[in-house]
C-alpha cells in the first residue's frame, strides 16, 4: 500500500510509520515546512495557514490510505485558553486540509483519522462503548469537531475510521514515560482518589489496530483501547508490582491541580473513562496485549 501519515514523526505515528515500512509499504509523510528533507517521499504542509507544498503532491502521487495523527499535545502543558484553543485548532485545520486535498486528489478509499476516548467525556463508572452517547466537555468537544472535520469527503463516499484512541502505553511516550522515573524511585502512587478509570492499549496493539483498519478498510467510530479497563488505584498497583517497587503514596486532587492547573486535571489527568473495544470485537481484531500485565510488559520490554 502507498500511505500518507500526518503526525508521523509524533509518540503513535514514528511507531506506525515503522511498522509499514517494515511491512513494504511505501509512507509519505507529511511534515512541517521547516523540516529538512529526508526523502522524496514527503509532502511539506502547514495546516495553520492552510497551505501545502503543490509540487510535493504532484511528486507522490496517489495514496492507497492515509492515516491523520496530527495535533497538540493534550496534557503536555497547562491550559490556558490560548493552549486550548490551538488543541482544537490544530486537529481540526489539519484534518479539514487533508479532506480537501483528498478530495481534490481522487482515488484515496480510506482514511483513519484520529480521535480520542475523550469524545465520551468523564463519566465515572459508566461502561462505554461506540454507541455511547458524546460527552459535554471540553474534550469531548474537540474530538467531536476533529471528527466532523471529515464529513465531507465520507459524503463523497470515501470510508473514514475514527480512532478514538485510550491511554497508549510505552516507555517511550505518553503519560507511562512521565511516570516511570518517579515510580523506579518508589515514589509512584496514586492519582486523586485512585477510583478514575482509564482504558489503556499498548503501543504495539495501537499500532496493529490501525494497520488491519487499513488492510480491512472497515469505516466508523473504533475505541483503540484493549479489553482491559481498569481504575488508577489498580493501575498504580499493578506498575509496581512490575517495577518491584513500592508505590504507597497519594497525590491529592488540590495538589495536582496546583501543579498542572484545574482545567487540564480535572478534563484530563482525572477523568473517567471506563471504554470497551467493542467495534474492533465485533470486526474480529485480536489482541497481543488483553490485559494490563502484557501492556506494561510490553512497555516495560
Amino acid at each position: 500500500m502507498r500511505v500518507g501519515v500526518t503526525g508521523s514523526s509524533g509518540f503513535i505515528g514514528s511507531a506506525l510509520v515503522a511498522a509499514l515500512e517494515d511491512r513494504g509499504d511505501d509512507v509519505v509523510r507529511f511534515v512541517r515546512p521547516d523540516s529538512a528533507r529526508r526523502s522524496g517521499e514527503e509532502v511539506r504542509w502547514d495546516p495553520a495557514r492552510g497551505l501545502v507544498d503543490e509540487e510535493d503532491l504532484r511528486r507522490v502521487g496517489r495514496f492507497d490510505a492515509v492515516v491523520n495523527l496530527a495535533g497538540a499535545g493534550i496534557a503536555d502543558r497547562r491550559w490556558s485558553a490560548t493552549r486550548k484553543a490551538e488543541i482544537l485548532t490544530s486537529r481540526t485545520n489539519a484534518t479539514t486540509l487533508l479532506v480537501r486535498l483528498l478530495g481534490e486528489s481522487s482515488g484515496t478509499a480510506f482514511l483513519a483519522s484520529g480521535s480520542a476516548v475523550g469524545v465520551y467525556g468523564s463519566r465515572g463508572d459508566e461502561s462505554l462503548d461506540e454507541s455511547s452517547a458524546t460527552g459535554d466537555d471540553f474534550l469531548a468537544h474537540v474530538c467531536t469537531e476533529w471528527e466532523r472535520a471529515t464529513a465531507p469527503i465520507e459524503r463523497s463516499g470515501t470510508t473514514v475510521a475514527h480512532l478514538r484512541t485510550g491511554i497508549v502505553m510505552s516507555s517511550r511516550g505518553g503519560m507511562l514515560k512521565k511516570q516511570l522515573p518517579l515510580f523506579r524511585l518508589g515514589l509512584g502512587g496514586v492519582l486523586g482518589t485512585g477510583r478514575q478509570w482509564i482504558s489503556p492499549i499498548s503501543l504495539r496493539d495501537e499500532v496493529r489496530a490501525i494497520v488491519w483498519l487499513l488492510e480491512n478498510r472497515t469505516g466508523g467510530p473504533f475505541n483503540l483501547v484493549a479489553p482491559a479497563a481498569l481504575t488508577n488505584r489498580a493501575f498504580t498497583e499493578a506498575l509496581a508490582q512490575q517495577l518491584r517497587r513500592p508505590a504507597r503514596l497519594r497525590l491529592p486532587s488540590s495538589a495536582l491541580r496546583a501543579a498542572l492547573g484545574g482545567q487540564l486535571v480535572t478534563g484530563a489527568v482525572l477523568a473517567s473513562q471506563r471504554v470497551a473495544p467493542a467495534a474492533l470485537g465485533e470486526a474480529g481484531f485480536t489482541f497481543e496485549h488483553p490485559d494490563i500485565g502484557s501492556i506494561l510488559s510490553s512497555a516495560l520490554a
